[in-house]
């Protein structure tokens, strides 16, 4: 057997990177520190880690591997517990056969390579890579579950049950107090917008929603729930003995000079309480007309309309569709001294500078109808109401509308023309429907390629056919092959996509004569509006989004 050992150390002192001396005093060092020979090279600084993974690569036929465009399966991850990764630097990369292949900052470390082969029964081939290359690896791939598996060695069933009444102790760090501040702290680095805690029969799930999409994070041990619940609820100050009926808290977090306010939602199941957190930064800048995603035709159309003195401009689509966003970012644009611009919220989700807010609060009686009423009692210019849930708060709005009011608000719609359709239904008379809806923005989100992955494809002729493209003609389409940066899903953010119907004077005339939503869109569409499906493949054509994701979003529509 050939003792690697002394052939590194000839291969160091022949190749001239160290000289004879340096050498010894580095394994010296590192017999008194218990690190290997490379180790102790790299924490001396005696030579910079470029030029020994280029002697390792040359010298050594060790392979080197670039890490921040290399792509790992999660299954493979999952062979190489978190403690292992983190205690010797490595990561596993690939699996053939019986043969794992990881990158390591020493691929000479026997102990790191016995441990890996014991612990995955295979046999270990090493690659090099660098030091910070591995520790962000570790934290991608690893992320929560590496967290929260570390967390977990100092809690055992014993100490969770004693939990509840620890987390009330501002000052004692508890084990279960840096579990959920890690998963809150983790889902706001991945950008999520919103964390789920799910009991199963088995365990906890956690889940983050990134980009409209969810994914699994992490799983803890379900003894933990208990411990978990009442921690959560401790900080959103809801009732820590009620279990059996669904609540709603809040709480707020500091975390590098961010507020992020944190609403939570618990709800009973078989298995336990779900809850649910939505993240919310505080200090994220509020959107621009412009950097919504509008078009050059709507985004003009739609600023000419609202700058009209009077009407209601509605706002559609599903819940996670960007209304609120589109709606503050509506009122920073008309914002100014000479304007009173109030609003009734559920919740108020932004702070916006010159713009009197406030939201619902039902327990004290105060909803949307009887919250505009006393509005309009307060000489308002502009009024966002929230959301039109019921007739009585849609006849309010409307009326507010057709007295000299400019008001904004948002209705669960499918596409624009339906939204007329649906207030005639909901029991508004045509005639006043005609008459204050000034217009209706229908509107999603749609992932946008990831720029660190973005590469050229072909779809095939028949998703071209599909969406009405023709085959033989030329096109650019682009997708993400998926990378580190985008969690290998090959999208990285959301823009909006839009349909903006303006309600002119045939628009009315089908209205007052209960025309169908069809009939509508069919005019709309031949008076040049963009339905929601044109507008996305337009973004596809520029490159920003993909066909499938399109598809995906509008299928419906």
């Amino acid at each position: 057997m050939v003792d690697q050992s002394k052939s590194l150390r000839d291969s160091l002192i022949k190749s001239g990177l160290l000289s004879e001396t340096q050498v010894k005093e580095a394994i010296d060092d590192g017999r008194r520190t218990g690190e290997t020979l490379i180790r102790s090279i790299l924490r001396r600084g005696v030579v910079d880690e470029t030029s020994l993974i280029s002697f390792l690569e040359k010298e050594m036929e060790i392979p080197r591997v670039d890490l921040s465009s290399y792509l790992v399966d999660q299954k493979t991850v999952n062979l190489v517990p978190i403690s292992i990764a983190k205690k010797y630097h490595l990561i596993p990369l690939f699996k053939v056969g019986d043969v794992l292949t990881v990158a390591m900052v020493d691929p000479f470390d026997v102990l790191a390579l016995d441990e890996v082969r014991s612990r995955t029964k295979c046999d270990v081939e090493p690659m090099v890579a660098a030091a910070k290359d591995i520790e962000q690896a570790i934290g991608q791939y690893y992320g929560v579950a590496g967290s929260v598996e570390d967390i977990l060695k100092d809690i055992g069933p014993v100490e969770a049950m004693q939990l509840p009444v620890a987390v009330e102790s501002p000052t004692e760090e508890a084990p279960i107090i840096k579990l959920v501040n890690t998963l809150v702290m983790r889902a706001l680095m991945d950008n999520a917008s919103d964390v789920h805690i799910e009991p199963t029969e088995k365990n906890i799930r956690v889940r983050y929603r990134v980009d409209g999409l969810m994914h699994e994070v992490s799983t803890t041990p379900l003894h933990l729930l208990s411990a978990i619940v009442t921690r959560i609820k401790v900080m959103a100050k809801m009732d820590i003995a009620e279990s059996r009926l669904p609540q709603d808290g809040r709480f707020e977090l500091k975390l590098d000079n961010k507020a992020v306010d944190v609403r939570v939602s618990t709800f009973p199941t078989i298995y336990g309480e779900v809850i649910v957190m939505r993240l919310l930064d505080k200090t994220n800048a509020i959107f621009t007309l412009a950097e919504l995603g509008f078009n050059e035709s709507n985004l003009q159309q739609f600023d000419e309309t609202i700058k009209r003195p009077y009407g209601i401009i509605l706002v559609t689509g599903p819940t996670g569709s960007g209304k609120t966003t589109t709606l503050y970012a509506t009122l920073s644009h008309i914002v100014s001294p000479e304007k009173n611009i109030m609003t009734i919220e559920d919740p108020v989700e932004y702070e916006l500078a010159g713009i009197r807010q406030s939201q619902i609060n039902p327990k004290a009686g105060l909803e949307f109808a009887n919250a505009l009423r006393s509005i309009l009692r307060q000489d308002p210019d502009v009024i966002l109401v929230g959301e039109i849930r019921d007739l009585d708060t849609a006849r309010v709005a409307i009326q507010a509308a057709l007295t000299g009011h400019l008001v904004f608000s948002t209705l669960h719609t499918n596409d624009a023309a339906g939204t007329l359709t649906r207030l005639v239904d909901m029991g508004i008379e045509p005639f006043l429907t005609s008459s204050a809806v000034a217009a209706v923005i229908a509107q999603r989100l749609i992932r946008t390629i990831c720029p660190r992955c973005k590469t050229g494809y072909a779809p095939s002729p028949e998703l071209l056919k599909k969406i009405g493209l023709d085959p033989l003609q030329k096109y650019e389409f682009f997708q993400g092959k998926g990378c580190k940066t985008c969690h290998s899903t090959g999208y990285k953010g959301r823009m909006g996509i839009f349909e903006l119907l303006i309600v002119d004077n045939q628009v009315q005339d089908l209205i007052l004569r209960k025309a169908t939503t069809n009939e509508i869109k069919q005019l709309a569409v031949q008076h040049g509006m963009k339905t929601l499906r044109d507008d996305g493949l337009q973004k596809v054509l520029e490159g920003k989004t993909t066909i499938d994701e399109v598809l995906r979003v509008t299928q419906l529509d």
